[in-house]
């Protein structure tokens, strides 16, 4: 497997008009990260036999560098973190085949058949049960806003599960409100950190006592120290906050590698892969039949407090960082 690890437009730009001494079999370009999907790679061209070379960076500047690349991309497959940049995409890529994804619920996979998810996981706040107890927590994200939680809440603008939720609250409740949103957060002295894993330790160093993040992070922290004083929780049921999310894969119509692309998407929807995400990533798988995580709220929990928006509206992906640049958050 060949891996070239990328920050930023201009260094994507660069590595890729350099190329490299042998074409592979297969390109990804993968918003994922290179820790946990490259064992799943590494099996795939162990089973497959194919010469896979992948491409690590942020979702969001992956998601620009296809548009900007067009016909001209290398890339056969986007492995995308989120059902926003998939979406946002969606032009781009092949018509899925029907026995990809066939074995999987409706709501995992974009309603034209152009991509599928391949693992699942829920927005829910994170909190200090000693400075946030849970029965002070508001019922919705929108109350985040109030005076109470002035300077106590985290957040991180520039990741792409958070932009998605923001793509997802202006879809729900309108654009205004979406704004009104935004800008009362910033007015209430919310603090942005680089990433997740940030938000759920600055929560355990006391420097804010709530944050919004995706459900699998605080997981990782408990596997190493089950006293890692930090808990989560799902806002009430059909909360906005509790966007069921996905990261998935899209095939480029460009691809000349169309059916190795094909294999890898339904490889990474075979229980042991599937098993592999919700084991060892604490997310939730995408069919059925996958040993339950007990750590983690059941899918039938989650599915419940999820709100009812479908990842294919999720699509407005420049709309969002309009947004956030103009609240001076990117």
């Amino acid at each position: 497997m060949k891996t070239l690890l990328l920050s930023g437009l201009a260094g994507l730009s660069l590595c890729l008009a350099a190329g490299t001494a042998a074409a592979a079999d297969l390109t990804i370009y993968s918003g994922r990260g290179e820790a946990f999907v490259a064992p799943v790679i590494e099996m795939f061209e162990t089973e497959s036999g194919l010469d896979v070379e992948v491409r690590y960076a942020g979702t969001a500047e992956l998601a620009a560098l296809l548009q900007e690349e067009g016909a001209k991309s290398p890339a056969d497959l986007f492995w995308a973190q989120d059902g926003g940049a998939l979406g946002a995409t969606d032009k781009l890529f092949a018509k899925m085949p029907a026995h990809v994804g066939q074995n999987q619920p409706e709501h995992f996979k974009s309603a034209d058949g152009k991509w599928i998810g391949t693992s699942a996981r829920a927005r829910v706040i994170v909190h200090s049960p000693e400075r946030a107890p849970a029965d002070t927590l508001p019922k919705s994200v929108l109350g985040l806003t109030d005076a109470a939680w002035k300077g106590r809440v985290g957040w991180a603008p520039s990741n792409g599960s958070f932009q998605s939720f923001v793509t997802a609250l202006r879809v729900k409740e309108g654009e205004e409100a979406a704004k009104a949103w935004v800008d009362g957060m910033v007015a209430n002295g919310a603090k942005a950190y680089r990433n997740n894993v940030a938000l759920v330790q600055a929560i355990a160093d006391g420097e804010i006592d709530a944050a919004l993040t995706n459900n699998y992070y605080l997981g990782r922290f408990k596997g190493r120290d089950d006293k890692f004083p930090v808990e989560q929780r799902f806002f009430a049921d059909g909360d906005i906050g509790n966007l069921l999310n996905v990261a998935g894969v899209g095939i480029l119509e460009t691809s000349d590698s169309k059916e190795a692309a094909e294999r890898f998407a339904a490889f990474l929807l075979t229980p042991a892969v599937q098993q592999y995400f919700t084991s060892s990533g604490n997310e939730y798988p995408v069919i059925k039949g996958v040993i339950p995580n007990a750590t983690l709220a059941s899918v039938a929990t989650v599915e419940t407090a999820a709100p009812n928006v479908p990842l294919d509206q999720l699509s407005d992906l420049p709309g969002t960082l309009e947004l956030l640049r103009s609240a001076n958050l990117l």
